[in-house]
């Protein structure tokens, strides 16, 4: 999908839920800590084809990029921040700063754990939202409304696992990205487009005779979808069949 040493979607929704869990154990903030992972992989798609493919684990290093900009925010005036005690993160953790000080985390001021409950679940509905308007437009095969809902820079990534003919590269922008998930998605007779938990997010399942056919998981900022992400591998999708 990204060249050579590509992972499979699921692997790669996986490194995303790591990449996650690391800036949320920095930060407490989802808002946060799912723009620090969208810029990461915003680095790893700027890197030239020859670079990538000379990374033997990317995930290895998506995981020290994440952790330099954790380490970059701690380093931008605003906050209190006291450091992390000696106890790792979980997985793996970016460890120290260069110079050898400790990780530090923002530590929010007593008041604000239910603001930040207002903002998660604020942040949760707006999600929601979004993705049903996304799946609204793809149910309808209507390209206007998928654009209208895309970022300008918006992504899709397919993973067929080899078990099916799909895209190996991630295609970009509004125009092309609608008509990618027009044709891959919509126009297939007797298919269900459903709203459903997808990685503990609102995402989309597509069944055929109560079968999945394929597996959506949306990433949303504001108002609008930046990336989308397709599991169409057979062998991913037997969870999600329904009797």
């Amino acid at each position: 999908m990204t060249g050579a040493g590509a992972e499979s979607l699921a692997e790669m929704l996986d490194e995303r839920q790591h990449l996650l869990e690391i800036a949320l154990w920095m930060f407490g903030s989802e808002v946060t800590a799912d723009r620090i992972v969208q810029e990461t992989y915003r680095r790893w798609y700027a890197l030239g084809d020859e670079d990538r493919a000379g990374i033997a684990v990317p995930r290895a290093w998506l995981t020290r990029v994440a952790g330099s900009i954790c380490l970059e925010l701690l380093a931008t005036p605003g906050g209190v921040w006291h450091p992390v005690p000696s106890a790792a993160p979980p997985a793996a953790s970016p460890a120290a700063s260069p110079a050898g000080d400790p990780v530090r985390r923002f530590e929010p001021a007593p008041g604000l754990a239910q603001l930040q409950a207002r903002s998660r679940q604020a942040m949760r509905a707006g999600h929601d939202r979004v993705v049903r308007r996304f799946a609204a437009a793809c149910d309808a095969g209507d390209q206007a409304g998928l654009r209208a809902v895309l970022a300008r820079d918006v992504l899709v990534v397919s993973d067929g696992g080899g078990k099916l003919r799909a895209a190996v590269h991630p295609t970009y922008g509004a125009d092309a990205v609608a008509r990618f998930v027009t044709a891959l998605l919509t126009g297939r007779p007797a298919t269900e487009v459903a709203v459903g938990s997808v990685n503990g997010r609102a995402g989309l399942v597509l069944r055929r005779a109560g079968r999945a056919v394929a597996v959506v998981s949306v990433s949303v900022a504001g108002a609008e979808v930046t990336a989308v992400w397709i599991v169409l591998n057979p062998d991913k999708l037997e969870r999600w069949h329904r009797p």
